[in-house]
């Protein structure tokens, strides 16, 4: 099994350690990764303001940098599903289509391909966990609390495996944080409301921490956090799943 490692580029900008994470928890689990070097922006941000025709030039490298691998993974939920849903090609139209098969966000690789059951991470704090909206009912990694219907969460599954982690409940455990991608910058007051009302859910039920699959949600909240001069931190779910037991 050969694993292209694609990650987003805010999180090569401003998150590095989360990729860090990802490509140790994936070796660490016995997978072999490639990072493509040449890889860039995948025309998100582009698609989101209207302007999908202008990202071809995204899709060509996404391509011609990815086709080649069994499994495509990223840290983040939000990318991954542009590219499912997205990603097209005039001229390489059957490896767009087979690359929208094979890329998957890091947790559900982790338990729908690798099933795993057994992880050597301690992390001995209390955690609250957000669901961006683009895993939860984009890319069905848990259950939407409004369907009546058995809940499920991959990211809260693979949470559990790690030892001395106290998940904390909250009160609207699927709300948006207002992020959004571009929302954030169209609807800027709209969006601040939203992601203080999802920071305060977790204050409130005494988290230390904030996960998500999304780094992209978490560093909208991460602001806020921090113009609250609040101690609550965020982490990517990978840098939880890859902390060392200590």
């Amino acid at each position: 099994m050969t694993v292209g490692l694609f990650i987003p580029c805010y999180i090569d900008q401003f998150y590095p350690n989360a990729a860090i994470a990802t490509l140790k928890l994936l070796q660490k689990l016995g997978v072999k990764v490639s990072y493509p070097l040449q890889q860039t922006c995948c025309g998100q941000p582009m698609a989101n303001s209207g302007f999908e025709h202008l990202t071809t030039g995204c899709n060509e490298l996404f391509i011609d940098n990815f086709a080649a691998f069994d499994y495509i993974v990223s840290p983040s939920g939000s990318c991954v599903l542009h590219i499912k849903d997205h990603l097209h090609s005039d001229g390489q139209a059957e490896k767009a289509s087979c690359i929208r098969k094979k890329v998957y966000e890091l947790t559900e690789f982790l338990t729908d391909i690798l099933k795993v059951e057994k992880l050597t991470a301690r992390f001995p704090h209390k955690v609250g966990m957000h669901q961006s909206c683009h895993g939860q009912r984009g890319l069905m990694m848990s259950q939407m609390t409004e369907l009546v219907a058995p809940p499920f969460s991959k990211p809260r599954q693979l949470l559990n495996m790690v030892k001395d982690l106290e998940l904390v409940e909250l009160s609207r455990p699927d709300e948006c944080c207002g992020f959004g991608g571009t929302f954030c910058v169209a609807e800027e007051a709209v969006s601040v409301k939203m992601g203080k009302d999802r920071v305060a859910d977790h204050l409130h039920h005494g988290a230390q921490y904030i996960t998500a699959a999304d780094m992209s949600c978490l560093m909208h909240m991460e602001g806020l956090l921090r113009r609250q001069n609040s101690q609550v931190k965020v982490l990517h779910i990978a840098e939880i799943l890859n902390a060392e037991e200590v």
